[in-house]
C-alpha cells in the first residue's frame, strides 16, 4: 500500500469516530487477545483524537505516531497541554514496537489498564475542545 502524501483532514468529528471505534477494541478484554495488540488500539484513540483536535484547529500534521509530537503542534498553536494528556506520550510505543513479538517487554493488565486510562484522558479532554 503506497503511503499517502497527505492525510485527509477536513472532519474532526470523522476521526473521533474513528478513535472512539479503536477505544472500544482497546477494552475488548477477551481472553484470546493479546494486551499488546489492545494497547496499540488505546494508542490509536488517543492519536485520532489529538489530531481530530488538530484538524479542529486548522494545523496540518505529518504522518507520526508519536504522540509528544502531534501534541507539541497543539501547544505550538496555543492549546494549553495540560500533564496528564502530555503523559500519553508513553503510548507512543505501543504503535509499533509492541504490536511485533520479541520487541518489548510482556505487557501486563496494569500496563493495559493505564493504557486505557490515558487514552480515555485524551480523548475527554479532546471533546470538551471540539
Amino acid at each position: 500500500m503506497k503511503q499517502p502524501d497527505a492525510l485527509p483532514q477536513d472532519d474532526p468529528e470523522e476521526w473521533m469516530d474513528h478513535a472512539r471505534s479503536d477505544f472500544r477494541l482497546a477494552q475488548n478484554r477477551l481472553p484470546s487477545l493479546r494486551l499488546e495488540h489492545l494497547c496499540f488500539h488505546a494508542q490509536q484513540a488517543a492519536e485520532k483524537a489529538v489530531k481530530a483536535l488538530l484538524i479542529h484547529h486548522g494545523i496540518q500534521f505529518p504522518y507520526v505516531h508519536d504522540l509528544s509530537v502531534l501534541l507539541s503542534l497543539l501547544a505550538e498553536a496555543g492549546e494549553t497541554v495540560p500533564e496528564s494528556v502530555e503523559l500519553s506520550s508513553q503510548l507512543t510505543p505501543y504503535a509499533a514496537v509492541m504490536r511485533y513479538p520479541g520487541m518489548a517487554e510482556r505487557v501486563t493488565e496494569e500496563d493495559h489498564a493505564e493504557a486505557l486510562q490515558l487514552a480515555e484522558g485524551v480523548m475527554r479532554w479532546v471533546k470538551e475542545r471540539l
